[in-house]
């Protein structure tokens, strides 16, 4: 695997825990204060970092519907926020942003604006069918920005054949890791099931990695300390939110024991 990030360059194998925040401001399922999204993020956040995960990623997970392009302005506010209080909480560990359904511009702005290191994008190249409508690429004008920005260093993490949604036509997946690289210039991918906490096929992972050659693959899904054997031979990293959740719930707060039974199973 080429390095990805100089805090991971003595790693095999990357964790990354998910910081899934309740609805935000403006959303319909708010709660009507932002104290305690920030202090349940937070907490979550340590007992991450505790456990033993390499990274953090932050997303609006609770503002279902999801905006299917750019998100209002007071969203990427609050997330900038958001983000920032996890930034003093737990230096120490690399951040990431994902900024539902698909607007990674938000999300490069907020990485720049809080000194996050990595973004998630859900639809970097080609377009999706999926809840919020057609989800079309927007590497045109992310790498630009990021560009602008002289912003080089926050790497862009794109999935392939992303969960919640389906592809116009039939097509390689090979295909799909080729334009997502090559055209799309992203640093790693990103390969899930086919919901949130839903297992990956060990040989989608496989077809995924073959074609990746050196760049990281990601999964994005369904990582349990069972399933983990099956997919550490073809994975460089794992994202994980709803398994590090009380009874597995993904709305649940982070249940430590989890987190340590995770990792222990990642080092054998």
């Amino acid at each position: 695997m080429k390095p990805l990030l100089r805090d991971w360059a003595k790693l095999n194998k990357v964790v990354i825990g998910m910081l899934h925040l309740p609805a935000l401001p403006g959303s319909p399922l708010y709660g009507g204060s932002i104290a305690p999204i920030r202090e349940a993020m937070l907490r979550d956040a340590q007992l991450l970092a505790e456990g033993g995960v390499h990274g953090l990623m932050i997303e609006n997970f609770g503002d279902t519907p999801f905006f299917p392009g750019r998100v209002p302005v007071h969203v990427v506010s609050h997330i900038a926020a958001l983000a920032a209080e996890v930034r003093r909480a737990v230096p120490q560990l690399p951040l990431g942003i994902n900024v539902l359904r698909n607007d990674g511009l938000s999300a490069l702005a907020a990485a720049h604006a809080v000194g996050a290191s990595y973004i998630r994008v859900n639809v970097l190249c080609g377009a999706r069918v999926a809840d919020q409508g057609l989800l079309q690429g927007i590497a045109h004008e992310l790498l630009r920005l990021r560009s602008e920005l002289k912003a080089e260093s926050i790497k862009i993490f794109a999935d392939v054949d992303v969960k919640h949604s389906a592809p116009l036509a039939a097509r390689s997946i090979v295909d799909e890791v080729d334009d997502t690289l090559y055209r799309g210039m992203a640093d790693a991918l990103i390969v899930s099931g086919a919901g949130t906490g839903k297992p990956t096929d060990p040989e989608k992972v496989h077809v995924v990695k073959a074609a990746a050659k050196e760049t990281p693959v990601f999964l994005g899904s369904g990582v349990t300390p069972t399933s983990l054997p099956a997919l550490m031979p073809h994975a460089d990293g794992f994202i994980v939110g709803t398994f590090f959740k009380k009874d597995g719930v993904s709305t649940n707060p982070v249940d430590p024991q989890r987190v340590k039974q995770l990792l222990a199973a990642l080092r054998g």
